[in-house]
């Protein structure tokens, strides 16, 4: 009876097959890795982790909603490092991180103009940019690192990008619960929410409707590249250098995580606290396999078969849940 009541839940609510997982996962890290997983460090640390790769991901997200992917989030949160590192040297870190956000929404509207404008695939295009900048920013370090001096890593404002803690976590966390929060209420309550689905669902049903599908899908690809570059730029107040190699397969990770959250990847279904909790999944895998150990190497293996599994895992709860 408690399993055929919950059904219907799992059926309204895709994203609680991760959460399941993402439980079972914690049950058996925890007991498993001798107190070296389970500890108030790691937990920061993993959320961390998920901090910046959450960004990416709420980005991600709305991309998929409309029914596009982009993959070029990985450039993209390099570049914003990049940006952002460059300048903190020189004005002020919230200046620098305006400058790095104006950036990756650069970006995103150069994807999203290719797109709507030669109806190329965003598969396609968004591979090409992917190329491109991380092209450009190789170019531009030359194979060295970005480094912030350490006089300009002082103020608190560089503390409140990503350079310091709050209450034991990197004040990265607390602007993925902003964002976070902000999002919700735009997809929420206001009309850009139902339309971006809508484009999702059926592009040509809702141009019919008097949806400038064009326009949603250029909001939705400009507001992924401001997440990934402002998320790049968190990421190297964190760290105090950064490289042209920053933000390597993190798109393969953020691309991941919606799709483990229960996000459609033909597009009309999003979840956003599915997307998180997908990056908070992939981010304790990754502590786990370091933690215990796991040589470097084995590492992209390991975590690959892992989101297989819990992606077929996943699939196989709402497969369950619809059958009567």
């Amino acid at each position: 009876m408690a399993l055929s009541a919950a059904k219907p839940l799992i059926r309204r609510h895709t994203e609680i097959g991760i959460f399941l997982i993402g439980a079972i996962l914690i049950v058996i890290f925890a007991s498993t890795s001798d107190g070296r997983w389970a500890n108030l460090y790691n937990i920061g640390t993993i959320m961390q982790v998920t901090a910046t790769l959450g960004l990416m991901s709420l980005g991600v997200a709305i991309v998929i909603g409309t029914g596009e992917i982009d993959i070029s989030v990985g450039s993209t949160f390099g570049m914003g490092a990049l940006a952002h590192l460059w300048l903190a040297a020189r004005v002020d870190p919230v200046f620098a991180a305006l400058v790095a956000i104006v950036v990756g929404a650069a970006i995103g509207y150069l994807n999203g103009w290719l797109i709507t404008r030669t109806k190329t695939p965003s598969l396609i295009i968004t591979l090409g940019t992917l190329m491109i900048f991380r092209g450009i920013a190789i170019a531009l370090t030359d194979g060295f690192s970005f480094s912030i001096p350490y006089a300009a890593r002082n103020g608190w404002t560089y503390s409140l990008l990503g350079g310091g803690d709050f209450l034991g976590f990197n004040t990265a966390l607390f602007w993925l619960i902003a964002t976070f929060a902000v999002l919700i209420v735009v997809l929420k309550a206001m009309p850009f929410g139902n339309r971006l689905l809508a484009v999702g669902g059926s592009a040509d049903s809702a141009h019919s409707r008097g949806v400038r599908v064009e326009r949603i899908k250029l909001s939705a690809f400009v507001i992924c590249g401001m997440l990934a570059a402002f998320a790049g730029a968190l990421e190297a107040g964190k760290l105090g250098f950064a490289d042209g190699s920053m933000g390597r397969l993190m798109e393969l990770q953020a691309i991941a995580s919606c799709v483990l959250g229960g996000c459609l990847l033909a597009g009309g279904r999003i979840s956003l606290i599915g997307a998180l909790m997908g990056a908070f999944v992939l981010s304790s895998i990754q502590s786990y396999l370091v933690v215990t150990g796991v040589q470097p190497q084995w590492f992209i293996l390991i975590l690959g078969l892992i989101v297989v599994g819990a992606a077929y895992g996943d699939k196989s709860l709402r497969n369950w849940a619809i059958r009567k």
